[in-house]
């Protein structure tokens, strides 16, 4: 098993700059190498189109002219890159915080000394990165301070929810709670971020279906498919639980979708979830294929 497993990954925007992220077993966050250096304008559009732009960001750092600056305070070893691990996939980063330090020593370089153009233009988006910083800093202190970091995800999916769901449809939407997808994403290996939250893979109804509506009484399933109305395409048009009666039929779906979000929240990992869930339902959950991001 490799070291240094990636087990969170996302993006960060920073004044319209996108940098990928990733936690790593041990906390560590980490940034990629390559979202560094296209957010720092180290490389060019020539760069990018040969592929050549791999190494920029260690030529960079070794510059004579920047040298004073860049290790003032820190230790030669201080910008070593990191190898981490999706899977068997290695992403190359640096530890988060290295980013402000680079920002930090092009711009005191740019008062103490004469930068070259590029030079120049890396020192300019510093500028930019360093004023974002401190206006999530800010935020982010904020939502500790207050507890509101811990309800973030639930009001961007909600955000979600509303901007591609009707008022309507909304109301029954939300019979599928924000910790049921939550679970599904952690046990399934998917991070729970706005960008797999907005567009869920398919796997996730079949997922849905088979622990879900697939355990409703026997016949309910085919006939909700049979009075949900198609698309032209031959898409059902709403989702299947807006064909429930609200007395029983969604009752039923409540306690069902909180019963196996309990089975998943005990579980580590998706073996054990289908275990439990075999015992508890006496059926076989084991899905006949394997995510792959």
């Amino acid at each position: 098993m490799p070291e240094n497993k990636i087990i969170h990954e996302g993006e960060i925007n920073i004044a319209g700059i996108i940098i990928p992220c990733y936690v790593l077993e041990d906390g560590t966050r980490v940034l990629s190498g390559r979202g560094m250096q296209e957010a720092l304008k180290m490389v060019d559009e020539e760069d990018k189109a040969k592929g050549t732009s791999g190494a920029r960001l260690s030529r960079h750092l070794e510059q004579k002219s920047l040298q004073a600056f860049i290790y003032k305070d820190k230790e030669l070893n201080h910008y070593e890159p990191i190898e981490c691990y999706r899977g068997d996939q290695k992403v190359n980063g640096f530890e988060a915080t290295i980013l402000a330090d680079i920002c930090d020593a092009f711009l005191e370089a740019r008062k103490e000394i004469s930068l070259s153009p590029r030079q120049k233009i890396i020192a300019e988006q510093c500028e930019i990165l360093i004023r974002g910083f401190a206006r999530v800093g800010i935020i982010a202190l904020i939502d500790e301070a207050t507890g509101y970091q811990y309800e973030r995800e639930r009001f961007e999916l909600q955000k979600i929810l509303e901007a591609y769901i009707s008022d309507e449809i909304l109301k029954w939407q939300l019979t599928f709670t924000d910790k049921f997808y939550k679970e599904i994403f952690r046990l399934w290996g998917l991070p729970f971020i706005p960008k797999y939250i907005k567009n869920k893979p398919s796997f996730i109804g079949t997922l849905t279906t088979k622990y879900i509506y697939d355990q409703l009484p026997n016949g309910v399933l085919e006939k909700i498919k049979e009075k949900t109305p198609k698309s032209e395409k031959g898409n059902y048009k709403v989702r299947f639980h807006q064909s429930l009666t609200p007395e029983i039929g969604r009752e039923h779906l409540r306690t069902q979708i909180t019963e196996v979000t309990t089975l998943m929240a005990v579980s580590n990992s998706k073996k054990e979830f289908e275990k439990l869930f075999k015992r508890k339902y006496n059926k076989n959950a084991q899905l006949e294929f394997e995510f792959e991001k």
